[in-house]
């Protein structure tokens, strides 16, 4: 009796495992990018009966991608339209080059490149945060914030009271956080937010039923813009560990920008857009169309806004970052918290250095979460043997996301170098043409170089075998860190 019972309930276990392993496997199959993903999600199928039909339903589809495009409509259009910028002339870079650029921005973005912008370099949140609330107290129409962070501590407490009180004078104030994060970082920044009669819209919050457990699906991206005129993005979320401490250190270092000009109108459409996912509703009317061209009173500063995300089947930050490293003549420098790029942008690096170009990396000596510290490990000697150099910055910790090639082209947003910021999260990258940012970013990058200690093969190599076995087996899982 117990052995028929045995023999019924495999026979039970297989009639249900089988179809269900045949069809999210024939799911991972159609559907995944990256065979390595379709390889791995298909053996989680085959190999774990019922359970791995379960863990590719909730982790492995990408329900995000339709429903995005069903809410944002496809960024691109189907085919690459004519490219209507004027390049800008730059001192001392090749104009075809500079046009190559301008149009694989174009291309991957579907924006304009906007000129007549002033671009303000603002250093920790001693420097973001009082220029941010001066511009919300100023503000006259619009508030439109978007954090990935946003924590209820003095710093949170003093963006809510200027939300509410810009809010109490008439100006209509919208909110957006990352519900995941929201929901990580306690106490809650939602509730200090409702506690002053805001109504923050979260991003794909998490919740079991109906079942929303997206927790590689993140808006990574800081912007705020105050009436479509002045707007403020970069690395900064809004937490006390921007600001200077007793030491007068802060915890975290960090870049952010202030932008006047065309470009925040771009900005605000695509705070516009998310903030209309992330609320189930529809966007209000949008801004005037910004100027285009060189004519404007702002500064001299030609930009555009890229932005990247999981609705969309294009890598198109990886695209216009290799394209950037294929018009370098003198120099590449990037500035990461997280360094884990993907093998195209590797192999563009290591072909930059080799054949002269200053390629240099500068990351944490040690970040806020140490196996990302141990991946990086394992792959950087590949990059070391190839002439790129890395460099360590002590503590605190940097969290800036920057990129400079030569002295024209600029690069700067949320987006870390690793798989989650290129493929997972939704960022927001501005790449700016023109010599007055890229020499005071030039000028900063070389600053903190100075200070920063180079990265070694020996010392990699001197690595014991246990720490060589633990930063490989991160590295593995890289994609998923």
């Amino acid at each position: 009796m117990t052995s028929g019972f045995h023999l019924s309930s495999q026979t039970l276990l297989l009639a249900v495992h089988l179809p269900l392993a045949i069809g999210t496997a024939t799911h991972a199959l159609l559907h995944k990018r990256d065979p390595r993903a379709a390889w791995g999600w298909i053996a989680v199928c085959w190999l774990f009966p019922v359970a791995g039909a379960i863990l590719y339903y909730l982790f492995g589809v990408n329900r995000v991608q339709t429903k995005a495009r069903r809410v944002f409509g496809s960024e691109l259009p189907d085919t690459v339209l004519p490219c209507p910028d004027r390049s800008p002339g730059i001192a001392g870079a090749d104009p075809e080059e500079v046009r190559e650029l301008v149009r694989l921005g174009w291309a991957m973005s579907g924006r304009q490149l906007l000129g007549g912008n002033r671009i303000d370099p603002l250093h920790d949140g001693d420097q973001a945060y009082p220029a941010m609330l001066e511009a919300i107290a100023q503000a006259r129409r619009t508030v439109h914030l978007s954090s990935y962070i946003f924590r209820d501590d003095p710093a949170g407490q003093r963006f809510a009271q200027a939300l509410q009180q810009a809010q109490q004078r008439g100006v209509e104030v919208r909110v957006q956080l990352d519900g995941l994060a929201d929901f990580l970082y306690r106490p809650r920044g939602s509730r200090l937010l409702r506690r002053h009669g805001l109504r923050p819209a979260l991003f794909l919050p998490l919740r079991l039923w109906p079942p929303m457990l997206h927790v590689n699906l993140r808006n990574h991206r800081k912007l705020l813009v105050v009436d479509g005129q002045t707007a403020f993005t970069g690395g900064i979320n809004i937490q006390q560990g921007h600001l200077a401490g007793a030491d007068g250190v802060p915890k975290i270092t960090d870049l952010h920008f202030r932008i006047r000009g065309p470009l925040a109108q771009q900005l605000e459409q695509v705070f516009l857009a998310d903030w209309s996912f992330a609320a189930g509703q529809p966007a209000p009317d949008e801004p005037e169309a910004a100027q285009v061209g060189g004519e404007s009173n702002q500064g001299d500063h030609a930009s555009r806004v890229i932005t990247e995300g999981p609705n969309e089947d294009i890598d198109r930050l990886v695209m216009v970052l290799i394209g950037a490293l294929a018009t370098a003549h003198e120099r590449v420098w990037f500035m990461t918290p997280y360094f884990l790029p993907p093998s195209p942008l590797v192999g563009a690096l290591q072909s930059a250095a080799l054949r002269g170009i200053d390629v240099s990396i500068v990351m944490p000596q040690r970040s806020d979460q140490p196996w990302m510290d141990w991946a990086t490990r394992h792959m950087l000697r590949h990059l070391l043997r190839r002439q790129v150099r890395v460099y360590l910055r002590p503590p605190p910790f940097a969290h800036t996301k920057l990129l400079v090639v030569d002295d024209w082209y600029v690069q700067f947003g949320s987006a870390n170098l690793d798989t989650r910021s290129l493929r997972l999260n939704f960022e927001l990258m501005v790449e700016n043409f023109g010599e007055p940012l890229a020499a005071a970013m030039a000028a900063h990058f070389s600053q903190v170089r100075d200070a920063s200690r180079p990265a070694a093969l020996k010392d990699l190599d001197a690595r014991r075998l246990p720490a060589r076995f633990r930063d490989a087996l991160c590295w593995l899982f890289s994609p998923y860190l």
